[in-house]
């Protein structure tokens, strides 16, 4: 672990910094159901506002992949933090429907730029062996902002509906600025030597040169099927968060501090497990068993929130879905970021571009499904994620071997 030591401050720093901006992000989750009752607007309609931000972020994932790998980490992961900020103050602040989606799309190409910089540069400062570790960390501080953000939601919306937004675009602002003053740009490691990654004279050229060849073009490559994986997650997760609030407060009358508790609550054992055990889950199991596994236990649980009527059984049922989502994301990455070699950026995008597609997909069902029946977004959800635990249990049966060690896999 003598590399990942050698760049703690840099990886400290880089979860810092997602840490705020996710912590933003989270601010805003349990008070939907008040906002959506201030502005009158249907289930449907807030499902479309979380589509919009996910559109923008697939439109320009694969982009913000190459400009990382050409222009540099650092430069990318500060102008997302700033125009992530500048989404977050425009949704508080304005009331029509139109500029709500202008600023959701905004917010979307932020995070378009963040991500996948974020996932590229702790590649670059880690090793294979280490990457599993570095990727948890990464995703720990992603959970954490989850978990912290709720809960700062639910208690400061006390002050105005439209203080969360304002908090949010505060969190991104100053973690702009902390990136922008400290974070030294990332190097590559090869071996045990280290290169700049910017600029990149010599980077290889990634196939196509848009966003729609580089998808058409992800079917032949060795990690497509994860690639498929990460779009069936996001799609149940985002299925099940964008109606959670509004399920919890239509079918039992949650508060917004109820929704806030439930949440934080159910990320705490997420960040737990990726700060612990999630270098040691990979390395023993190997990606493909975990993804498998995981898949099986979300499926199953989100399923059973149809059947729970209690709050401390909503609360031990999210707690399984959100510990299972939380242990998907590093194990999928880590798979991924194995095979990318020298084109960390560019497979990172594609990574964000496919959970963008499952962003779209899923608040749009979901939304539309919840104002046909309340129950019916969980339905959908479990059955697509068990369709992908299916079609996983067929990759593990075709003998490929899992990534452990020095391994390479084909997932």
């Amino acid at each position: 672990m003598a590399l990942l030591t050698r760049n703690r401050g840099a990886l400290l720093l880089l979860m810092f910094n997602i840490f705020l901006v996710f912590t933003g992000i989270g601010l805003v989750v349990p008070i939907m159901p008040a906002y959506m009752d201030l502005l009158q607007i249907t289930g449907f309609t807030v499902g479309l506002l979380v589509a919009a931000f996910s559109f923008t972020q697939f439109l320009f994932s694969p982009v913000a992949g190459r400009w990382s790998d050409i222009l540099g980490r650092k430069k990318i992961i500060v102008g997302g933090m700033l125009i992530f900020a500048v989404s977050e103050f425009m949704f508080g602040a304005v009331n029509a429907p139109s500029l709500l989606f202008a600023a959701r799309m905004l917010g979307g190409i932020g995070a378009a730029m963040i991500f996948p910089a974020v996932m590229a540069y702790t590649a670059d400062i880690t090793t294979e062996e280490e990457r599993g570790k570095g990727m948890g960390l990464i995703n720990a501080a992603i959970t954490t902002g989850f978990i912290i953000g709720p809960g700062i939601g639910g208690y400061i919306a006390d002050f105005g509906i439209r203080i969360p937004f304002y908090a949010a675009g505060i969190a991104g602002l100053l973690a702009s600025i902390i990136t922008l003053i400290i974070l030294p740009e990332s190097t590559r490691i090869t071996g045990e030597q280290t290169e700049q990654t910017k600029p990149v004279a010599g980077a290889p050229k990634v196939k196509g040169t848009g966003m729609v060849t580089q998808l058409l073009h992800s079917y032949r490559e060795p990690y497509f099927f994860s690639l498929i994986i990460v779009f069936v997650m996001a799609f149940g997760l985002a299925n099940y968060e964008t109606v959670f609030s509004l399920f919890v407060d239509h079918k039992f009358g949650f508060t917004t501090k109820d929704i806030a508790f439930i949440i934080t609550f159910g990320s705490i054992a997420g960040a737990v497990v990726q700060v612990s055990l999630i270098g040691w889950l990979l390395n023993r199991f190997g990606e493909k068993k975990v993804i498998s596994i995981c898949l099986l236990f979300v499926a199953v649980f989100v399923l059973l929130t149809l059947f729970v009527n209690t709050y401390w059984m909503i609360l031990v049922v999210t707690f399984i879905v959100f510990l299972g989502m939380d242990i998907l994301r590093p194990a999928i990455s880590t798979q991924m970021s194995k095979l990318a070699q020298e084109q960390q950026g560019f497979v990172a995008g594609l990574n964000s571009a496919y959970t963008s597609l499952g962003n779209i997909a899923g608040p749009i069902v979901a939304g539309a499904l919840f104002d046909v029946n309340i129950n019916y977004p969980y339905v959908s959800a479990a059955a697509v994620l068990a369709i992908c635990f299916l079609l996983s249990l067929r990759v593990l049966r075709g003998g490929v071997k899992s990534t452990t060690g020095n391994t390479k896999a084909e997932m």
